[in-house]
């Protein structure tokens, strides 16, 4: 998405709004401030929600309604990390630091992050969304996450068209591509409410795309049908082939996903399985594991400290490290990903499962290779309103590099607690050690291994 200046957020802002049409009723002159609806909440009553539901289809419409909303986080680290295997990693300063040496990390509070949330009730049932990230790890400056309008009663007269949109709801725009589960469970820069944890998944897959997707729900059990672009940013441009690739042709990406979620008595639970196929990016464009914009919130963990070895060296920017603790196993022309996913709810106790396996490869490849996934979350609300938590989650992902001869691993273990203060205003704490297996010793994350705390002060509204 286009960047833009700070200074310009208020007025792009503000334009937006008052240039929105009418469509499909007529308007009043007066703007109402509130909750669309049909849309997640940001403070703690969006937690758990996943695909928005039906719910709001008899909230009386009353004119054009605007909702700003916002996302702060304030971390501080205290993590260290080590990877004695690996070749070429020493040196105490960057003049003499090798290329494998790790960034040197001390506790410390980072940079806050900051989300920006437009929500619009266009017309009845049509609802705008637009994201801004004020500050992130990624960006620093403010950038658009993206915008779509989404569709819960569509703006024609007649039977048919209300029968239709009472299990219906259509999304078109630039806007987070529902595949899997754990996309709604993650970090998304300022916005941290919504994870007892400090980063989702290890191998995220997240990514906001260009597109269209279609939700049918009835009685607890739905399916998604979407098409999008494929990619986190428009592209008309030409591609040359490659000598192993000449396939420059630009496919759609498919998602598809179907289950269930029902509550029984006291127990709420929910069953998924998603399907993200894409058969060629015209170029390396594809960012299904490396969609996102802000960045995650470990700082510089098993970072390279500097970018280019030697006397004139200096240490890589905040923004080129800004991914620490992921694994992106690099499908940029071609992939085909499963998830499935697994969430139970008994009154305060949450169990939420991710089984993931991925294939695919880039333009420089000839043949695919494979990444899986597996992650478990045991998650214990309690005290009144469940303002208190405590909760543990194990990763793991095994991945086929380029040009490596095994299989390497990385596996996380994190502890976590928290304690909501008010419905828009959290403190969480992790205690985190994630290990790095199987890499070759000319790779800076051989023998890899980082360990110990963040603290984050969070609020959502």
């Amino acid at each position: 998405m286009k960047k833009i200046s700070l200074l310009n957020v208020s007025g792009i802002l503000a334009l937006a709004v008052m240039s929105l049409p009418n469509i499909g009723h007529a308007q009043t002159d007066k703007i109402n401030f509130g909750r669309p609806a049909y849309m997640r909440p940001y403070d703690q009553s969006g937690i758990n929600q996943f695909e928005t539901t039906k719910d709001d289809a008899n909230v009386k419409y009353e004119g054009r309604k605007i909702s700003l909303g916002a996302g702060f986080t304030q971390q501080f680290q205290s993590i260290k990390h080590e990877n004695p295997n690996a070749l070429n990693n020493t040196g105490n300063t960057t003049a003499t630091a090798l290329a494998n040496k790790l960034y040197p990390l001390s506790p410390g509070f980072m940079t806050a992050q900051a989300n920006l949330f437009l929500d619009v009730q266009m017309a009845e049932g049509v609802k705008l969304n637009v994201t801004t990230y004020l500050s992130a790890r990624h960006h620093n400056e403010a950038w658009v996450k993206g915008g779509y309008i989404q569709f819960d009663k569509l703006p024609f007269k007649g039977e048919f068209w209300d029968n239709l949109m009472k299990y219906t709801t259509i999304r078109v725009g630039h806007y987070e591509v529902n595949y899997g589960d754990a996309h709604f469970r993650r970090t998304d820069g300022g916005q941290t409410l919504y994870s007892p944890f400090m980063e989702g998944n290890i191998m995220d897959a997240f990514a906001t795309e260009i597109g269209g997707d279609v939700t049918l729900q009835k009685d607890g059990v739905f399916g998604v049908l979407g098409m999008t672009n494929g990619m986190i940013k428009g592209h008309i441009d030409s591609v040359a082939p490659t000598s192993i690739d000449a396939n420059v042709n630009r496919s759609p990406s498919i998602i598809l996903k179907g289950g269930f979620d029902k509550k029984l008595g006291d127990v709420r639970l929910r069953l998924t399985g998603s399907l993200y196929h894409n058969s060629s990016s015209a170029g390396s464009g594809l960012t299904l594991y490396g969609g996102d914009r802000t960045g995650s919130n470990y700082q510089n963990v098993m970072e390279k400290w500097v970018a280019a070895p030697g006397a004139t060296a200096s240490a890589q920017a905040y923004t080129a490290t800004a991914f620490s603790g992921r694994f992106n196993p690099g499908f940029s022309k071609k992939v085909t990903a499963i998830m499935f996913n697994g969430f139970m709810k008994v009154k305060g106790l949450e169990l939420f499962g991710t089984l993931e396996t991925a294939k695919g490869r880039t333009k420089l490849e000839s043949a695919d290779r494979k990444a899986t996934q597996f992650s478990g979350e045991a998650v214990y609300r309690f005290a009144a309103d469940e303002k208190l938590f405590l909760g543990l989650k194990y990763n793991t992902v095994k991945a086929a590099l380029t040009g490596y001869t095994t299989d390497v691993k990385v596996n996380r273990f994190a502890i976590a607690g928290g304690w909501f203060l008010t419905k828009s205003v959290l403190m969480k704490m992790e205690i985190v050690d994630q290990k790095y297996l199987d890499f070759p010793t000319s790779d800076y994350r051989s023998s890899g291994r980082f360990h110990g705390f963040v603290m984050e002060a969070v609020v959502g509204f």
